[in-house]
């Protein structure tokens, strides 16, 4: 958990104010941030995880991202599946801008290392292909319960 202290002294006596945000919170702002780069397809969880957990649309938005959160520093890994075609030094690039700035502009927080690990490439019709097909298995093992 991240905190951001500040000291303020009035009338002699010293008044500790402080600011802290849950690792989950971080792993969300990455999460989005990351999401919205042209060029990854999904987030991944994980070697184990399932196709159902990858491509769920309705999945947790932190699947795939770890964050080791400090007092004032913080440091990301992420885990993706890329687009085939596009160049994955860009994506990587525009991942590390994306994300310190969000997770700099909404917490204050410095983002000292973005590491990002790509788990598998995909064409996109392949990737919508494997979420159309997440989504069914997913659906029919809601209907046999």
């Amino acid at each position: 958990m991240a905190q951001t202290t500040t000291e303020t002294k009035q009338n002699e006596s010293a008044r500790k104010n402080s600011l802290t945000f849950e690792d989950q919170v971080i792993k969300k702002i990455a999460g989005i941030a990351a999401n919205d780069i042209k060029g990854i397809l999904g987030m991944s969880g994980g070697f184990m995880s399932g196709l159902t957990e990858r491509f769920r649309a309705s999945g947790d938005i932190t699947k795939g991202i770890d964050a080791e959160v400090g007092e004032k520093q913080v440091a990301i890994d992420v885990s993706v599946i890329v687009e085939y075609g596009k160049s994955v030094p860009s994506i990587f690039n525009e991942t590390i801008a994306a994300v310190k700035k969000a997770v700099n502009d909404m917490t204050g927080l410095e983002v000292v290392e973005v590491n990002m690990h790509v788990e598998d490439v995909m064409t996109r019709s392949e990737f919508e292909e494997k979420h159309r097909q997440a989504e069914k298995e997913n659906e029919n093992s809601r209907q046999l319960d």
